[in-house]
């Protein structure tokens, strides 16, 4: 059998690799480790298996004492071998297994070189599992490769040559047959010669050489018949045999099969004899299996209960120190604390008393700036209507845009709390995405002109042509990331790029890009500019802003269910990019803009009572009135509203709230106090939140907060007064 070529190894390698093996128990003296190693050797060259056995068997355990892996490798491929001479070849896989886990702890490629080895002779030979064989052959090959053993390398590929041609696969044994008669000189043995004879004879028959294949043949069975050339020798007749068989020389064929017959029969009386005097050592050896493995157990038991033992000492010390540290804590804590509860007490009074301040701040700046507004919006409304020749100047657009834009940015920036809380719902609103960013394009003009910038825009004409969203929110998006990369580029170039990314169902999914080569942003700073109020790298002389737009920009993508990516290098540009998914639906677009396109005109003539005393929103709210052909009066208060009301009849009421001498509350209510029963509309400056409850006690119908759109308005109205007309 080939797998005694490599039992002669096992000492050598251990003088090897004796500086590997210096880490050791005192107790156990290396020297004595080795020895035994050395004896467990050379009793199974004796075919001593069960001095061999004990001698390895005690070897191990002296091995896991002083926690060495290439010796514990050793002798378990020591006691592997024992095993498989033995034929009990599931044993010998597992010890062989055993080995291969341990040397590959210890890296030891020699020792793994010859375990793979051992384990292809036993697939091979005894389980006659082929495939198996040449895997674990090639495996010792790759590890013999790297330390360069000539004689097993060349042992190996002889292997490998045979496994191949023993399975009929002459083509993939050929170039291991090559390397084998190149090296022919690496193989020193008698036995080796005869296979690699026999194996070139099988080889030159497969290519019907019969001359070559002859000359083989010849030349593997004149040897001399020893003791350990007989298997390779038996194998050479049986494979000249078939060979002569194929070319019709069958009595020399037969003679051959003769002489195998009775090698074969001699090595079986042989293996019958060893078989018989080990009858009587079963028991034994699996007795030795189980001391084995006891050994591997306790001492692995071992190290588990002296890591336990050494995690509860330490935990012990450390939960003594944590429970010293809380008792001295405790009692630093009750007079700590009762010596601050006052201090506590009043924070907790101070903290509350400026939360109501900033949700007052909040509430009147919002009221305040927001009128104004409504001003703006309602005047650049007005100039359009009077002065249809104004209908296509970029500069009225961007005017009308800008201040709309205010608007929601006012309307975010006042009421970030809400945007934190997830308490903004965004719109469904139908729109062109190229109309939209040609928009804000326009409005921008006067930006990019100051720097001497140019803005480009490239939009994927997969987009299509009416999208279903919140466009307020993204143009405020929009307007921030286009200003801001403007404001930080001179004499250069903004790139506004929106693509198609992917569409799922109705939904489509674009990505769109920000870019400009202006001074970039620092590494260092890039985590920064999305804080609320940071502004990075400003000079006093440049960039004006409040340092929210980024903080903006992050919290509405936050409310798509999308974030911002940057990219960005100093002196080489920034970029920003977000994805965000549109609706895209035709019938529920036609819907959309039905709704928005209705006739704003009546047939009917309603008188409407305006209660204002803001001078430009009076004019305000009566041009938008009067051009829907009502009849409109203004008073500038409440005392007003009463006392015109004694006089006349009028179809519906426009209340403001903020007013001086008496509010829109107290006014309402004294209306419904005379029994006045027409509807009362609020229209105000303040958040729909924060008067909702006090509107509908006072007796208003509805609330409306301005700046609104025109449409929204006359919806109210009509249904308001037709409502009233029928209860009437």
């Amino acid at each position: 059998m080939l797998h005694y070529r490599f039992c002669f190894l096992i000492f050598t390698f251990l003088n090897i690799f004796s500086l590997e093996l210096s880490a050791q128990n005192h107790t156990v003296p290396l020297i004595k480790v080795k020895k035994l190693t050395q004896e467990a050797c050379d009793y199974l060259d004796e075919t001593n298996y069960e001095k061999s056995l004990k001698k390895s068997g005690i070897a191990l355990q002296y091995a896991f004492d002083i926690k060495n892996d290439t010796l514990i490798s050793r002798n378990y491929n020591i006691i592997g071998i024992n095993f498989h001479d033995l034929g009990e070849v599931n044993k010998a896989v597992f010890f062989y297994k055993k080995a291969l886990f341990y040397a590959e702890r210890s890296n030891i490629v020699s020792l793994r070189m010859m375990i793979t080895s051992n384990l292809g002779n036993l697939y091979f030979f005894e389980k006659k599992m082929y495939n198996d064989g040449i895997t674990y052959y090639k495996e010792s090959l790759k590890f013999g490769r790297q330390q360069k053993y000539l004689k097993e390398v060349a042992i190996t590929n002889l292997n490998i040559v045979w496994s191949y041609f023993k399975i009929g696969n002459y083509k993939e044994g050929l170039p291991y047959l090559q390397y084998i008669n190149k090296h022919q000189n690496d193989l020193k043995g008698k036995s080796n010669d005869i296979a690699l004879n026999f194996l070139n004879g099988m080889y030159w028959a497969s290519e019907k050489e019969n001359d070559k294949a002859t000359t083989y043949f010849l030349k593997a069975i004149s040897y001399n018949k020893s003791k350990d050339d007989k298997p390779d020798l038996a194998y050479a007749h049986l494979e000249y045999s078939k060979f002569l068989s194929k070319i019709g020389k069958h009595k020399e064929a037969y003679d051959n099969l003769v002489i195998y017959n009775k090698i074969t029969g001699e090595l079986y009386s042989q293996e019958k004899l060893k078989k018989a005097s080990i009858a009587g050592l079963n028991l034994e050896l699996d007795e030795y299996k189980r001391q084995i493995e006891k050994i591997e157990n306790e001492k692995t038991s071992q190290l588990q209960s002296l890591k336990k033992s050494r995690i509860i000492v330490i935990l012990f010390i450390l939960i003594s120190f944590i429970l010293l540290f809380l008792i001295v804590t405790l009692v630093k804590n009750i007079g700590f604390k009762k010596k601050h509860n006052l201090e506590l007490l009043k924070a907790k009074e101070i903290a509350e008393e400026a939360s109501l301040l900033k949700t007052q701040f909040i509430s009147t700046i919002s009221h305040e700036l927001r009128t104004p507004l409504y001003g703006v919006v309602g005047i650049t409304n007005m100039l359009l209507e009077e002065h249809k020749e104004l209908s296509q100047s970029e500069h009225l657009s961007a005017l009308k845009f800008s201040a709309r834009y205010l608007l929601s940015l006012v309307n975010d920036i006042l009421q970030i709390n809400k945007i934190e809380e997830n308490k903004v719902v965004l719109e469904s609103l139908t729109f062109n995405i190229s109309d939209e960013i040609t928009v804000i394009k326009n409005s921008l003009s006067f930006l990019s002109q100051k720097n001497n910038n140019k803005i480009n825009v490239e939009i994927d004409t997969a987009i299509p042509e009416y999208l279903i969203g919140d466009k307020l929110r993204l143009a405020q998006i929009l307007m921030n990331l286009v200003s801001n990369a403007l404001k930080f580029t001179k004499d250069g170039e903004v790139e506004i790029r929106v693509k198609l990314d992917r569409i799922e169902g109705k939904f489509y999914y674009l990505n769109f890009l920000i870019k400009d080569n202006g001074v970039g942003i620092a590494a260092v700073d890039q985590n920064k500019i999305f804080e609320k109020f940071v502004q990075v790298g400003r000079k006093e002389e440049d960039y004006q802003g409040t340092g929210l737009g980024l903080s903006i920009v992050k919290r509405l993508l936050g409310l798509f269910g999308s974030s911002i990516t940057l990219e960005s290098d100093l002196g080489a540009g920034t970029s920003f990019s977000f994805a965000i998914p549109f609706e895209h639906d035709p019938l529920k677009t036609k819907k959309i803009i039905e709704n928005i396109e209705v006739d704003l005109t009546s047939s009917d003539i309603y008188k409407i009572l305006i209660v204002e005393d803001n001078l430009i929103n009076q004019l305000v709210t009566k041009k938008i009135i009067e051009k829907n052909n009502f009849v409109c009066k203004v008073v500038d208060d409440g005392f007003g509203a009463l006392s015109i009301l004694e006089k006349e009849q009028f179809d519906l009421i426009l209340m403001d709230i903020n007013m001086p001498l008496m509010n829109g509350f107290e006014t309402t209510k004294r209306i419904r106090q005379l029994g006045i029963k027409t509807p009362i509309v609020a229209l105000t400056a303040f958040d729909k939140d924060e008067i909702t409850d006090e509107a509908i006690s006072s007796g208003m119908n509805d609330i409306i907060v301005k700046p609104f759109e025109p449409v929204k308005l006359f919806k109210i109205l009509n249904y308001l007064i037709s409502e009233a007309r029928n209860a009437g």
